[in-house]
């Protein structure tokens, strides 16, 4: 049966939302505050990356978090605040830190992964789309024996996850990079992930879904959300009133201030992440990660892109020119002969990750509506996860039997 369906947020989320939702041959209108030019959906280092089973809020975070929190420069910088969602957040990653949750995690996360890559590549294979996609892996390098252990330890958990992992030596780096020039000791290797070029994906996928008929309202605010016997009944814009049958929230780390009005509560808080593209030929053909540094190097069509750092300081789209340097200056210590100038950081962007406590986004109803599904909380995820995430979401909607176990992403769940 078609239904009328109000997609809030126009990101990657909400387009994948929107490209499954249509094929179930539903009626879909997309919302977005901005001009969906720009974003974290934009910004992202553009990973597909099935390696990254362990969440972010893993055993050791909390203590290096406290160490960060007086560097502004740091990889991982927590603004402290007199806020009370975000104090219960830091309250609820602080719980879900722990080993026993992190290895309740990892299924959750490789599992939705592994689909969503599958998922790129069916898109791709279909011939309704031009976007870039590369499947060459991931090069976690690292600089000192201590880091390389440790990711080796991660490296021999993925290969028990059925993962392809390699732990190599800087000779062995080398063959595959040869003329990338890294000042490394060594890396282990992901044979498992993709890389895209994001603003590729979301122009193409954009032009497909109008081609569709879903209708884009941008530069458009959700006002109000007017509900009855548990249903939402209108969507109330600045510009317009919609009637919906079903309502999906994509609105990544905005989407707090939309349930807030239903007077629901999903922790969430905005983690900023920082890109800097990089148009003079580096000879960087695998998206690789700088461990130490946490700053992750993308191949992308064209150029190539530096991003990383995890701001997590309200919501705000202010460029902190330390952070900017502090991926720079770490680029440029892990590769040889690079040297990204003043012109190129001060192209710098930025976008805003939605981080969930524990990882893990969220993807459901709200037992508190009825016609309310949620997609959001994927933290540095999101492009990995959005295939994955429409999919599963349309298939609530169009009551199919779900491709994943999604109990462990329901946006009701505690801490």
């Amino acid at each position: 049966m078609e239904k009328e369906i109000i997609i809030i947020g126009g990101g990657i989320i909400g387009l994948c939302t929107a490209y499954y939702l249509q094929k179930d041959g539903h009626k879909i209108t997309v919302i977005d505050q901005s001009n969906m030019d720009s974003g974290a959906s934009y910004v992202n280092a553009g990973y597909i990356i099935p390696s990254h089973f362990i969440s972010m809020a893993a055993p050791g975070i909390i203590t290096k978090g406290i160490k960060w929190m007086f560097n502004s420069e740091s990889p991982f910088y927590v603004k402290p605040r007199l806020d009370a969602d975000f104090l219960k957040w830091v309250l609820a990653f602080k719980k879900s830190a722990t080993k026993e949750r992190v290895e309740q995690s990892i299924s959750a996360l490789k599992n939705i992964n592994l689909l969503s890559r599958d998922l790129y590549e069916d898109m791709k294979r279909s011939g309704d789309f031009n976007f870039h996609y590369e499947r060459k892996g991931l090069l976690m390098c690292y600089k000192s024996n201590k880091v390389g252990e440790e990711e080796w330890e991660i490296g021999k958990r993925g290969i028990k996850e059925g993962l392809g992992v390699k732990h190599l030596s800087a000779k062995e780096v080398k063959v595959l990079e040869p003329k990338a020039n890294l000042n490394i000791k060594g890396a282990v290797y992901y044979d498992c992930d993709g890389h895209m070029t994001p603003n590729h994906f979301m122009n193409d996928m954009t032009t497909y879904l109008k081609s569709k008929g879903v209708v884009f309202y941008t530069n458009e605010k959700v006002n109000e959300l007017e509900v009855f016997n548990d249903k939402i009944v209108k969507v109330l814009t600045d510009k317009r009133t919609l009637i919906p049958d079903e309502v999906i929230l994509t609105a990544g780390s905005w989407s707090p201030l939309i349930t807030k009005k239903l007077g629901i509560k999903i922790p969430v808080q905005a983690g900023k992440g920082y890109g800097i593209n990089v148009e003079q030929e580096t000879k960087i053909t695998i998206p690789t990660i700088l461990c130490e540094a946490k700053v992750a190097v993308t191949p992308m069509d064209g150029f190539t892109r530096f991003a990383g750092t995890m701001e997590i300081a309200g919501i705000n789209h202010n460029i902190n020119p330390k952070r900017v340097n502090s991926i720079a200056n770490a680029a440029q210590r892990y590769y040889n002969n690079l040297e990204i100038t003043l012109e190129e950081k001060k192209t710098a962007e930025c976008g805003l990750r939605p981080v969930s406590p524990d990882g893990i986004p969220y993807i459901g109803k709200s037992s508190k509506c009825k016609n309310l599904t949620i997609a959001t909380g994927h933290a540095m995820m999101g492009w990995s996860l959005g295939p994955a995430t429409g999919k599963l979401v349309s298939e609530i909607i169009s009551d199919k039997k779900s491709s994943l176990d999604i109990s462990c992403y329901h946006p009701d769940r505690k801490f």
